[in-house]
C-alpha cells in the first residue's frame, strides 16, 4: 500500500514549497551517501511540501540506475515520513516504468516523469510513454513539460482521463498562452508546478495561471530565504517579492546565465558558499569560475 492516494499526494505537494536536493559526490565523483543523508535530514527540518530525490538539480541525467535507486531509498529513509519524497523516472519508456515500480517498492510517495531520452516524439508517443509509467505504479505521477516532452493540451486532457494517478503537470517551457489554455481546460484536476530554471523569477505571474507551487533549487542553500519568498508569492505581496528579486534572485540569475549547465552548477556552488559543501558536479557539467563563485558567495552572505 502506498502512503498517499493520488488525490492525497496532489494536495500534499500543492500545500507548500517544493525542492530538488542536490546529490552529493566525493572528489572522485562517486556518490557520497553520508553527505546526502545529512543534507536530507537538514532540509527535512524545514517546512517543505515535498523533496524530489535524484531530480534535475540532483543530476539525474548523470546517475546510473543503481545510484538512482540508492538515492531514492536514502531519501525515503532520512525523511522518515516527515516530507513526501518524489522519485524520478526517465530515459526510455521501459526504463521509466521500471524506475517507477522500483520507487514505489522503496517507499517513495510520487513520481516525476522526465522527458524520454534524446529522441523526438509526437503527441501519440508522449501519451503512450506517460500512460505506460502511470500504469506501472499506484503512485501519483507528475509529468515534466520541457525539452522534447512538450505536451499539447489535448494530450494532457486525454492522459488525465485515462490515468487517475496522473496528479501533476510541471512546466519547464514558460508558454503563458499554453498554461492559460491548460488551466482553463483542466482546472483543479491537476496540480500545476513551476519548473523553469530559478522558478522564483516566474512565481508571482504564474500564480494567476493556476501554478500554486514551484520547485526551488535555492532552497538547498538558503532555505529560510526560499521559504520567505514563497510565502510572499502566495500572499501576493508584490513589493516584497520584487525586493527579494532585486536583492538576490536577479543577481543570482546574472551569474547563472554566464555558463551552459550553470542552473545546476550554481546550486552546488551555493552549497559551498553556505558552508554545506556537496562536492563537485559530474561531467558534462562544469564548475563556476572562482570570480563567479566569489560573486555568488557575496550574495549568499547577504541572505543566509
Amino acid at each position: 500500500m502506498t502512503r498517499f492516494a493520488p488525490a492525497e499526494i496532489q494536495a500534499a505537494l500543492g500545500s507548500g514549497l517544493l525542492s530538488f536536493p542536490v546529490t552529493h559526490f566525493r572528489d572522485d565523483l562517486s556518490f557520497d551517501e553520508e553527505g546526502y543523508r545529512g543534507h536530507l535530514a537538514h532540509l527535512a527540518s524545514y517546512p517543505a511540501a515535498g523533496l524530489f530525490a535524484a531530480g534535475g538539480t540532483g543530476e539525474f541525467f548523470s546517475l546510473t540506475p543503481d545510484e538512482t535507486a540508492r538515492i531514492v531509498r536514502a531519501a525515503v529513509d532520512e525523511s522518515a515520513g516527515a516530507v513526501p519524497i518524489v522519485a524520478p523516472a526517465g530515459l526510455g519508456t521501459a526504463q521509466a516504468a521500471a524506475a517507477a515500480r522500483d520507487a514505489e517498492a522503496a517507499g517513495a510517495d510520487a513520481i516525476l516523469l522526465f522527458p524520454p531520452y534524446l529522441t523526438e516524439v509526437g503527441q501519440e508517443g508522449l501519451l503512450a510513454h506517460a500512460k505506460a509509467v502511470c500504469d506501472a505504479t499506484a503512485l501519483g505521477v507528475v509529468v515534466y513539460h520541457r525539452a522534447n516532452a512538450r505536451y499539447d493540451v489535448s494530450t494532457v486532457e486525454r492522459l488525465a482521463d485515462a490515468c487517475p494517478n496522473l496528479v501533476g503537470f510541471k512546466d519547464g517551457v514558460g508558454d503563458i498562452e499554453f498554461m492559460t489554455r491548460l488551466y482553463a481546460t483542466l482546472g483543479d484536476r491537476l496540480l500545476y508546478i513551476g519548473g523553469l530554471p530559478t522558478a522564483e523569477t516566474f512565481a508571482l505571474p504564474y500564480l494567476q495561471l493556476g501554478v500554486t507551487t514551484y520547485s526551488s533549487a535555492i532552497f538547498n542553500f538558503v532555505p529560510d530565504f526560499a521559504l520567505a519568498f514563497y510565502d510572499d508569492v502566495r500572499a501576493q505581496n508584490a513589493p516584497e517579492v520584487y525586493r527579494r528579486l532585486r536583492e538576490f534572485v536577479l543577481p543570482y540569475l546574472d551569474i547563472r546565465n554566464r555558463g551552459k549547465g550553470y542552473a545546476v552548477s550554481i546550486v552546488k556552488a551555493g552549497m559551498r558558499a553556505a558552508g554545506r559543501p556537496a562536492g563537485p558536479v559530474r561531467p558534462p557539467l562544469t564548475e563556476l569560475r572562482e570570480d563567479e563563485f566569489a560573486a555568488l558567495a557575496a550574495l549568499v552572505d547577504q541572505v543566509k
